[in-house]
């Protein structure tokens, strides 16, 4: 049984939760949602696997997970992206913020969301449980993708790409060039 670590707005731990029962009361829990970037800035996206149990096809950032109780949200972010992608980079968390979204299958996400970001452009190992497809878009891509398609992508991308978006338009270009040296 996979528990999430409940917080309070303020990220402090306040309790475990098995993971189905924290979607279903809409309980604060803490969560991470790594972004992908390639060298030419191109953010990696992937398509949720059909059988996840909720927004299962849509397309969202390279992942997102819970860390388990007593688990570093830096290295469980780290081992989500082995787990679902296949590989290995560094990444540096940017920012975090809180998000509520209810979804029609009665779940809810109400999480705080630890964002890292990380440089990747190589093979990858897609585990088909979690990740149906990958595909590496532009910023500008993205907005149009989203602004046309918007029913295509997690409710938490909607919310999470604009901060993204700022942060890369004010530190992409200094994060690549100490990442590259």
């Amino acid at each position: 049984m996979e528990q999430v670590i409940l917080v309070d707005e303020q990220d402090s731990p306040c309790g475990v939760m098995e993971k189905m029962r924290a979607h279903e009361e809409a309980r604060l829990h803490r969560t991470f949602s790594v972004f992908i970037f390639d060298h030419e800035g191109k953010m990696l996206l992937q398509q949720r696997a059909l059988t996840k149990y909720h927004s299962g096809g849509l397309w969202t950032n390279a992942c997102c997970s819970h860390p388990r109780p007593d688990e570093a949200t830096h290295a469980a972010a780290s081992r989500r992206l082995r787990e679902e992608l296949g590989f290995e980079t560094p990444i540096q968390k940017i920012f975090d913020f809180t998000y509520k979204a209810e979804f029609d299958n009665g779940l809810t996400e109400h999480e705080f969301d630890h964002v890292f970001v990380g440089l990747y452009h190589a093979a990858m190992d897609l585990n088909p449980e979690e990740v149906a497809d990958t595909a590496y878009l532009s910023m500008d891509e993205i907005r149009v993708a989203l602004a046309n398609q918007p029913e295509q992508y997690t409710a938490w991308f909607h919310i999470a790409f604009p901060k993204v978006a700022n942060w890369y338009q004010s530190h992409f270009s200094a994060y690549l060039t100490q990442q590259l040296s």
